[in-house]
């Protein structure tokens, strides 16, 4: 099952988990007609991954946008062609493949971006989606999944490797698995304290004496192991519990 690039399930491929896919939504221009070859750009500093790549794409019938050995190469072939598919390294010299991307979507929107990269963990995967790269592919799966990856983000969805998908999964279940320690009663008084009420004013709204609310309150300190207000607000700012 695919998607649009707006928040919804993509599924398709190696993509498992709904919500990453959220972070790649953006504004997008129309893609280009697929009547004539994408067109491909890519970057790796290894001249040998460039060539077994080329003729991957080559026997694919994609067009070959521009080759490039470093982030900063990559970002002036993008800004004289807008390739329909940026392939980039990550860890490439002078500017690496992440920064490499945030710059090309910068100066081509309608270009799709994806990470080649040794890195699997799910903070490397979280900030390439935010940054707006589609498809993130470990390289040691790139042969098996690079041609289905382009396919797949140029109709606008979002591809992972496997690899990286149970990554990701496997975090966001570690994520949900962790018990609230508060209270239904103790995340109420964390909200209005979050928002600046005083102890009176939250004894007043929940119809508690100040005494109790007072309790309540240290009890949170306690439990999110916090001496201050300024724990309070990030604890509830993470929890989604107050807006910013």
């Amino acid at each position: 099952m695919g998607t649009s690039p707006d928040f919804g399930p993509c599924l398709r491929a190696g993509t498992l988990l709904p919500v990453w896919c959220a972070y790649s939504a953006r504004a997008r221009a129309t893609p280009r007609s697929r009547e004539v070859p994408l067109r491909i750009l890519l970057a790796d500093d290894h001249l040998i991954v460039r060539q077994g790549l080329k003729v991957l794409m080559q026997r694919e019938g994609f067009e070959i946008a521009g080759e490039a050995a470093d982030g900063q190469q990559a970002v002036r072939i993008a800004r004289d062609r807008c390739p329909d598919v940026a392939v980039l390294d990550f860890a490439m010299p002078v500017l690496n493949g992440l920064d490499a991307a945030r710059e090309i979507l910068r100066i081509c929107p309608r270009a799709r971006v994806i990470l080649l990269t040794m890195h699997t963990e799910d903070r490397y995967v979280h900030e390439a989606l935010r940054a707006g790269v589609s498809g993130y592919i470990v390289k040691t799966q790139a042969t098996a999944d690079l041609v289905r990856a382009i396919r797949e983000v140029s109709r606008d969805m979002t591809y992972l490797s496997p690899r990286v998908s149970r990554t990701v999964v496997q975090a966001y279940l570690a994520k949900a698995d962790v018990p609230d320690p508060l209270t239904p009663r103790e995340r109420e008084v964390l909200r209005h304290v979050a928002e600046g009420k005083t102890t009176k004013e939250v004894a007043a709204l929940l119809g508690i004496s100040v005494k109790t609310t007072e309790a309540h309150r240290m009890r949170v300190m306690k439990k999110l192991e916090t001496h201050n207000t300024a724990g309070i607000v990030r604890y509830a700012i993470r929890q989604g519990l107050i807006q910013v």
